[in-house]
């Protein structure tokens, strides 16, 4: 095997391992948007079976696997279109006139996979916390994985953009009429496209999920051994 070969196979296996990490990180967080939103008064979500930790229920085949699939071979290539590949999870449906206060809790509720995403995040650094000291430095590197992707999800979901969490914020602040909100979001994919491919963007995203990743670190004196 040459070196080329050997560079390829293990970013190919980073990028599977990355991937394997993604999937229960979004499991988690359409839970939490579901949960949230059947303690708001709806419950359309539980009756569809979201409230659940099976990933399988939150998956989407082209979302979910597909395309972040596709996205891992053409990064390992090197492509640049692997910048373009974004992954999702199936969308927990939530009616505006089950809950309980319409726009305080459409705010709760998206709020939520975002909340799961840096609790998660604290979770994790425990155990990488947990893991340096048994000395189990492999549990620790994938356990950092975790953390860094779950806040990542976290702080890409709060951009104020359809059909991204931080856009029912947003909507919700300035009372924008759900009709308008639904007429965006039709070109709500084609929008985080473009944002993602702004540098100050993915700069933004980049130097919050950094941020917040040492703080948390330095709380639980991660590093300190």
């Amino acid at each position: 095997m040459t070196g080329d070969d050997f560079n390829f196979y293990k970013k190919l296996a980073d990028g599977l391992i990355t991937f394997l990490c993604f999937i229960p990180l979004l499991t988690f967080h359409e839970f939490a948007h579901a949960w949230v939103a059947w303690k708001c008064g709806d419950d359309t979500s539980k009756k569809l079976g979201r409230i659940t930790l099976n990933p399988i229920a939150h998956m989407e085949v082209i979302g979910t696997v597909v395309l972040p699939l596709i996205g891992i071979l053409l990064g390992v290539m090197g492509s640049g279109l692997a910048s373009f590949i974004i992954g999702w999870g199936k969308p927990v449906p939530v009616n505006l006139s089950r809950l309980n206060r319409p726009r305080v809790d459409d705010v709760l509720v998206s709020l939520a996979g975002p909340a799961m995403n840096l609790l998660l995040a604290v979770i994790l650094i425990v155990i990488v916390k947990i893991a340096l000291l048994l000395g189990a430095k492999s549990v620790a590197e994938i356990g950092v994985r975790m953390a860094m992707l779950s806040l990542f999800l976290c702080f890409f979901n709060l951009l104020p953009v359809p059909p991204l969490d931080g856009s029912h914020v947003l909507k919700n602040f300035i009372g924008m009429s759900h009709e308008t909100y639904l007429r965006l979001s039709q070109w709500g994919f084609m929008m985080v496209i473009i944002l993602i491919q702004i540098p100050a963007i993915r700069n933004a995203i980049a130097t919050a999920t950094i941020v917040t990743f040492d703080l948390i670190a330095r709380i639980f004196l991660v590093g300190n051994q």
